[in-house]
């Protein structure tokens, strides 16, 4: 892997490999330019070695922190340098040789006069800056301050799974089962109640809300979970909760048009006649509860509000009536806390040695029956020798802030332990995320552009960010952070001088001697955009807006001259406004995303961004792709909405890896069959309606379908309806080997399995497929697929027969999803030993045609079942048997050993 940009180390690594580069193209005949770039890599050298070291000590002093925070900026400023000056060299095209032939066709230039006067002036101020920077080193006496190594330790592969019981933290059970009673007494009251859970950061309401919410959903028509935050965008909010609760595209027809007075009369209409359950998280203001609370009607079916708070005056606000009670949440008392502390670490209670018995009562007693706390220390230890020594350095670092009070500050220094123990690489991961607001859910693969994957994973393994969804495959697809440990992300930020997060009042511009090098806009106005236009942007790498409205109001792009990221996602408000004049400019760009945005047309500027790797404008206006993109060889993503066409010349961007949102039927013939090319190609999302203008479509996208199975692909999702491409599917061949995914989003059903399903996909591990007919033997077949862990079966057909999941097949498959288009699917049952790893069971239960065997699933059956969504369909069914139906299953959910989720 090549050397990326660290918090610690800066562009040190990157810029020696760059210098590397340049000695051993043809600069090495300019015999002065060569002699001043071998200088400034072996002290610059030296300086990567030193800086290292000093990036290991437990408690460097403020000279070594100066020195460290020089040397970096020095780093990056010489990387700017000489990025800039290769680039004036050069005539902007694309090079297929990367670096090294792009110098070596750029070096003849670099003998004319000019050119040498150019660089050796630049050389020559970094060359002072380089001298200054070795001096301050050596009248610091750096080299005699003892380092402190601390070793890498692997991460616990236990952690992970420790992580998923996290969510029914010890010591929840209790106040768990006195809630969910509480809320469901009185139920022949028929009024709306309200629980209110109040404390302060890091003890566990949402996690105590959750586990409420977990455990009674399942009594509620329908049920939502929102959180708040400090800044509340009610008009989201309530649109978050009529998506969770109305399953009827046809209501939530034009939602994103709704103002929020309309979005909270749309909520109050689908809720009157429903009992709802919803749970509304981290209110922080009793003007952001009289805002929200009002979509709520005060029906007579026994809904239910459950609120939390750290604000004991909100929390009142909350409960006026006499039938509404308010909860203040207490620490985890001491055998709680030994508990979660010592299963963390050892997996058991009861494996604590000895002589780590008294250090780790001292440890607890200074984390104070603070769940977070525990847990950050609890993670840190574990990746320790179990030796005294190690324990009593951690709690001898603890220090006695937790011993005056349980105050944030308290909080912020047992947060910041698991900060310092980090890896350079993990800490640079961890202060990416200061790049998002308060419960912002991060997308995995947003968070990940720069890092490795496998550090985002090691983050939760610490339990420094929170999962938010776990996939089919077991991976995180994103994660939030939890507000303690953003306050903690922020302010090392602001001290490494690695992101300027300019969040309203909140905003610190940090050290005015450091230019700012990473901005994320979360909040702003017109007074503060003129504040930050006064700044001197040129150095930014990477600009992450998430906030909207005032957008039009920021400084100009020609502002951004060095940016390598550029992120627009989300801002769905004004980016339609805001000049993007000078995005041709921006010669370094690897990354630009306006997903899920309000912009209508790609700026003309970005088909001259010959270094760009990602384009994301999926969930955008954006209707036609300029033929120019196709110049831009270096892309790996490129993410459209549907119904773009394919540019003409695709299959000269050899890199793609990732192609997603072209229809088909709108584009030339001859671009389908390019579409066949990039032999790099992993991922394929296209629209691929029926076409009645161009037969040879569906021909043509079929066999680059099979020319692309001889290359990497690995997903394929095809939306649309084009029976004859669904037809020809039936002989796809060669199959891609490495197939792990394909999806339909069309109503086509097959009229029987694919012959390609039949063979040896030892890889597929996601099928989302239609059949008209499914019968006992179709499922046998899907049960022989060995990597099989979801799998989405719709049908178009009456089946009035009940259809048996014997047991056997299907050995690794974790969600089943079984549904209709239309009137069709049947009654499914489970034998004994069906579906032995399943978790997230969700189907469609005809009532009227399964009163005819009872209203019998046989989830008993299914021992890892955690999940399961029942949608009940009543026509022809009276009100009895449809009640009969849910008592029924709900008695087999509450039976069940694992109490799974049960959703009707």
């Amino acid at each position: 892997m090549a050397p990326v940009v660290t918090a610690a180390l800066g562009a040190l690594g990157p810029l020696l490999g760059k210098l590397a580069d340049l000695l051993a193209t043809e600069c090495r005949r300019l015999k002065g330019v060569r002699r001043e770039i071998r200088s400034h890599k072996a002290e610059l050298a030296g300086m990567h070695g030193a800086l290292i070291k000093y990036t290991k000590l437990e408690n460097p002093d403020d000279q070594v922190k100066i020195w460290v925070s020089l040397v970096r900026e020095l780093s990056y400023d010489t990387e700017d340098c000489f990025d800039k000056f290769i680039h004036q060299l050069g005539d902007g095209g694309s090079s297929d040789g990367g670096f090294k032939e792009f110098l070596r066709k750029t070096a003849r230039r670099l003998k004319t006069l000019g050119a040498r006067h150019g660089i050796a002036s630049q050389i020559d101020d970094l060359k002072l800056r380089i001298k200054e920077v070795k001096e301050l080193k050596t009248s610091y006496k750096l080299d005699d301050i003892a380092s402190s190594t601390s070793g890498n330790a692997a991460v616990d592969p236990r952690l992970a799974a420790l992580f998923a019981e996290e969510a029914h933290l010890v010591g929840v059970d209790g106040p768990r089962d006195d809630l969910a009673k509480w809320v469901m007494e009185d139920e022949n009251k028929h009024g709306r109640k309200v629980l209110s859970i109040v404390g302060f950061g890091g003890l566990g309401k949402t996690t105590l809300a959750n586990e409420v919410y977990r455990k009674i959903q399942g009594h509620f028509d329908c049920h939502a979970l929102v959180s708040v935050s400090q800044k509340p965008d009610t008009k989201k909010i309530i649109k978050d909760v009529i998506s969770q609760v109305s399953y009827s595209d046809e209501f939530k027809k034009d939602i994103e048009i709704w103002d929020e007075k309309k979005s909270i009369s749309k909520l109050r209409e689908l809720l009157q006649e429903k009992r709802y359950l919803v749970i509304i998280d981290d209110i922080w203001s009793i003007v952001a509860w009289n805002a929200i609370s009002c979509a709520f009607p005060e029906n007579s079916c026994s809904s239910r509000i459950v609120a939390t708070t750290r604000i004991i005056e909100v929390a009142s606000s909350c409960c006026p009536g006499p039938d509404d009670q308010i909860y203040e949440m207490k620490p985890l008392s001491d055998l709680h806390s030994e508990r979660l502390f010592l299963r963390r670490i050892f997996g058991s209670e009861n494996c604590c040695p000895d002589m780590l018995t008294e250090v780790s009562n001292t440890i607890l007693k200074k984390c104070g029956g603070l769940p977070l706390a525990i847990i950050s220390i609890s993670g840190l230890l574990a990746n320790r020798p179990r030796v005294k020594e190690e324990w009593e350095k951690v709690k001898r670092s603890i220090g006695s802030d937790l011993n005056k009070s349980q105050s944030l500050k308290g909080m912020e220094n047992i947060l910041s332990l698991s900060y310092n123990d980090l890896p350079p690489n993990l800490k640079t991961v961890l202060l990416h995320l200061s790049n998002f607001p308060e419960d912002y859910v991060i997308d995995r693969e947003r968070s990940c552009q720069e890092v490795a994957e496998s550090y985002f994973y090691e983050l939760i393994n610490k339990s420094l960010v929170q999962p938010v969804d776990i996939g089919y495959d077991g991976k995180v697809q994103a994660c939030r952070v939890h507000d303690m440990m953003l306050e903690l992300i922020i302010s090392k930020s602001i001290e490494e001088n690695f992101i300027t997060v300019v969040n309203g009042s909140q905003t610190v511009w940090g050290n005015s001697q450091c230019s700012i090098r990473r901005l994320s806009i979360q909040d702003i106005d017109q007074e503060l955009a003129s504040e930050l236009a006064k700044k001197d942007l040129s150095h930014v790498r990477s600009l992450v807006i998430t906030a909207s409205g005032c957008i039009k109001h920021l400084p100009s792009l020609t502002k951004f001259e060095t940016l390598r990221v550029l992120d627009f996602e989300g801002c769905r408000m004004g980016l339609v406004k805001y000049d993007m004049d000078g995005m041709e400019n921006l010669f370094q760009l690897k990354y630009l995303s306006f997903k899920k945005t309000d912009i209508r047309e790609l700026p003309s500027g970005v088909v001259m961004l010959h270094d760009l790797e990602t384009l994301d404008l999926r969930i955008t206006e954006i209707r036609e792709m300029p033929s120019r993109i196709v110049q831009l060889t270096k892309l790996q993503h490129l993410c459209c909405g549907f119904q773009q066409k394919i540019p003409i010349g695709i299959g000269n961007i050899t890199n793609l890896r990732e192609i997603s949102g072209f229809y088909i039927t709108m584009s030339s013939v001859g671009a389908v069959v390019e579409l066949g090319s990039p032999i790099n190609l992993e991922v394929l999302d296209v629209q691929c309606e029926e076409s009645q203008e161009c037969n040879s479509h569906a021909e043509m996208f079929h066999s680059s379908l099979c020319k692309l199975g001889s290359y990497k692909l690995q997903s394929v999702c095809i939306y649309g309806s084009n029976s004859s491409l669904f037809e020809l599917l039936d002989s796809w061949s060669p199959l891609p080997s490495r197939l792990q995914r394909f999806g339909m989003g069309t109503p086509y059903c097959f009229s029987k399995l694919p012959q390609w399903i039949t063979s040896k996909l030892t890889s597929l591990a996601y099928l989302d497929i239609n059949l008209s007919v499914i019968t006992e033997e179709v499922l046998g077949i899907l049960g022989e697929l060995p990597a099989l862990l979801s799998l989405n079966l719709y049908t178009n057909t009456v089946h009035k027969d009940r259809l048996v999941l014997q047991g056997r097949g299907f050995r690794c498959l974790k969600e089943f999803f079984y549904g209709p288009f239309d009137e069709g699917a049947g009654t499914l049952v489970f034998e004994k030993g069906a579906l032995p790893k399943l978790e997230k069971l969700r189907l469609w239960f005809f009532v009227s045609m399964a009163k005819a065997y009872g209203f019998y699933l046989g989830i008993e059956h299914l021992p890892y079942l955690k999940d399961v969504h029942v949608f009940l369909q009543n026509r022809n069914a009276t009100s009895p048997e449809v009640e009969a139906a849910k008592v029924a299953i709900r008695d087999e959910a509450s039976l069940h050993p694992n109490h799974p989720r049960l959703t009707l």
